[in-house]
């Protein structure tokens, strides 16, 4: 059993016989109140988004699914092709199965793809991935601190905060869990 406490971003459990994925996460102390912990989770058989908060010692059973790594290839409108790199197969996916990764996919990048009794649920982008910074203004001569954060975008358009001494052009490292700037590439 997981307890509600234990929870994270991306985990799967089931809750009144439906399955779940955590989308959002927060755990909540208030005062001399009771800890609380909030949940924003996607049933992952009718795609219905809802939040709630739980007790931290509230147990659910963890349900298991499978990954299997992709390869992205391009899109379509709406639907969004993946690659099997084992047997070549290209499978399409919704948008709103991909809408998390797509802020750091580039084609022919590898991403995760989880599965449910054979069915996609979720999409995600590798932990960390290097992209090349297309606009922000240019960095000083010796501007080398890593304290001052300016604004800069990069070539999938994610509006990304990096120190000042990164300029245009400058491939550098992302996290993809918070979206926040590590080190340049």
């Amino acid at each position: 059993m997981i307890t509600a406490s234990d929870l994270r971003k991306g985990m799967c459990f089931e809750r009144n016989g439906q399955i779940f994925s955590v989308t959002d996460f927060e755990h909540n102390k208030h005062g001399r109140g009771g800890a609380v912990v909030w949940i924003k989770m996607k049933n992952i058989q009718t795609g219905a988004v809802v939040e709630d908060t739980f007790n931290p010692t509230d147990k659910f059973p963890p349900v298991s699914f499978t990954e299997k790594q992709m390869t992205y290839l391009y899109n379509d409108g709406n639907l969004y092709y993946f690659m099997d790199p084992e047997t070549f197969e290209q499978f399409p996916y919704d948008k709103e199965m991909v809408e998390d990764a797509l802020p750091y996919l580039l084609e022919g990048t590898n991403a995760t793809v989880k599965f449910y009794k054979d069915k996609v649920f979720n999409v995600s982008a590798p932990l960390f991935v290097t992209l090349e910074v297309t606009e922000c203004e240019p960095g000083l001569q010796g501007d080398t601190t890593k304290a001052s954060f300016k604004p800069a975008k990069v070539e999938t358009g994610l509006a990304v905060s990096v120190p000042l001494f990164i300029n245009t052009g400058d491939k550098i490292k992302i996290d993809t869990r918070t979206g926040e700037y590590v080190e340049r590439a």
